[in-house]
């Protein structure tokens, strides 16, 4: 239950501390009666709730049986993999994403966007799971749910049709997939997502895995599209491991092209892919948010979902260690996410949603190296999570 709450000596991404003020559900200015209620943050640092900007919340295995990897090296081999295990496993897309989002809501993410699979084996059954899902949890969190053509689009005839329903079903943004190696024909492969979003009046979040200039191509086709279709500040790119591998002025570039359109980059840090020039792209004004993409699933065995930690790897994956390295690959995980993924009254400011989590730390780069598990989660203005142990009734997942 929503209830006023004062948090104090709080120190919202590392400022110096302050009281803070829930009202209504919405950060507010001080005054009027005193709130029953008070928390005192011992100084520990204040984040307004972690934004997972790139899960597949119906691939996850938590809480199933180990699954035995034996899967092929390549995407090829994982996406097939991945399409038996949906027959074979019995991955319910709705419980499968609910033990997902109740995991990581003790971390304290508040904010996900999931893409979830739509093709012509399962149809939209995944996207009406997650559905199902969002509705029963939107008290604690918001889902964003892409509707993603995991195993193509175009050799795979009706996925197009498929996509289509899953808009008018209540996804909300469009997705896409490799353009080149996957789809095999970029231009008809843009062509066609971009004509859904514009059908659909939705955004656009295009994974691309292409190496090199194959995938500089690609991000110059969809440069392109956004700028034509005045869809700026409506496209992500996810992955883009292109961008750590062309030369010094190629990439840079790119790079300001893309800032240029207001076509934000998610990147998770993969250790086994190149790593995206997080400095330049900084200081280019590129919005760069992060994700933590598959969670222990038929791809890979990995993960939690804590995306404090994810902040952690991506100064690792960067060889980031000075501390305004690692506030700013914090801020990645909060403040970039939000604007990559269009969050509206995000932050601490009057009016904001009352959304906030208390980690125990007195610098962000502290938070992000010890990645401390005692976290308190507000969730507009109702304590969900205490001191890393749920303070709340969270619903029975079976």
């Amino acid at each position: 239950m929503t209830e006023d709450i004062l948090i104090r000596n709080a120190r919202p991404m590392g400022a110096a501390p302050v009281d803070l003020l829930i009202r209504g559900g919405r950060f507010s200015a001080a005054g009027g009666d005193r709130p029953a209620r008070e928390i005192d943050a011992a100084g520990f640092i204040a984040l307004p709730g972690l934004v997972e900007a790139h899960t597949h919340l119906d691939k996850t295995l938590i809480g199933m049986d180990w699954f035995e990897n034996r899967v092929g090296p390549t995407r090829d081999h994982r996406i097939l993999a991945d399409r038996n295990a949906k027959r074979e496993l019995g991955i319910d897309a709705r419980r499968q994403s609910a033990r997902q989002i109740l995991q990581t809501l003790k971390l304290g993410v508040l904010h996900i966007r999931s893409h979830v699979d739509v093709d012509t084996e399962i149809g939209i059954a995944n996207i009406e799971g997650v559905l199902e899902t969002r509705e029963a949890l939107r008290d604690l969190v918001d889902v964003q749910i892409v509707a993603f053509p995991q195993s193509g689009m175009l050799p795979r005839e009706g996925t197009f049709e498929l996509m289509d329903e899953a808009m008018k079903a209540g996804a909300d943004i469009v997705g896409g997939i490799d353009p080149a190696t996957i789809e095999r024909d970029p231009v008809r492969h843009l062509d066609a997502i971009f004509s859904l979003a514009e059908r659909h009046g939705k955004p656009i979040d295009i994974h691309l895995h292409e190496l090199g200039e194959l995938g500089a191509f690609c991000l110059e086709l969809i440069i392109e599209r956004t700028r034509a279709l005045s869809m700026q500040g409506k496209v992500m790119v996810s992955h883009g491991y292109c961008l750590g591998m062309l030369d010094a002025a190629r990439q840079k570039a790119l790079i300001e092209a893309l800032a240029a359109e207001r076509i934000a980059v998610m990147t998770v840090g993969s250790p086994s892919a190149p790593a995206l020039p997080l400095r330049l792209m900084r200081q280019s004004g590129l919005v760069v948010a992060s994700g933590s993409d598959g969670i222990q699933g038929t791809w890979e065995p990995w993960g939690n979902g804590d995306m404090l930690e994810r902040a952690k790897y991506l100064a690792q994956r960067n060889g980031m260690t000075n501390d305004a390295d690692l506030a700013e690959t914090m801020r990645i995980c909060t403040f970039g996410g939000a604007e990559g993924i269009g969050l509206a009254r995000y932050g601490f400011a009057e009016g904001d949603h009352g959304d906030l989590v208390l980690v125990p730390a007195s610098t962000l780069a502290e938070a992000v190296a010890l990645t401390p598990h005692k976290r308190t989660v507000i969730r507009r203005g109702q304590v969900v999570v205490r001191d890393g142990e749920p303070a709340t009734n969270l619903p029975d997942i079976a």
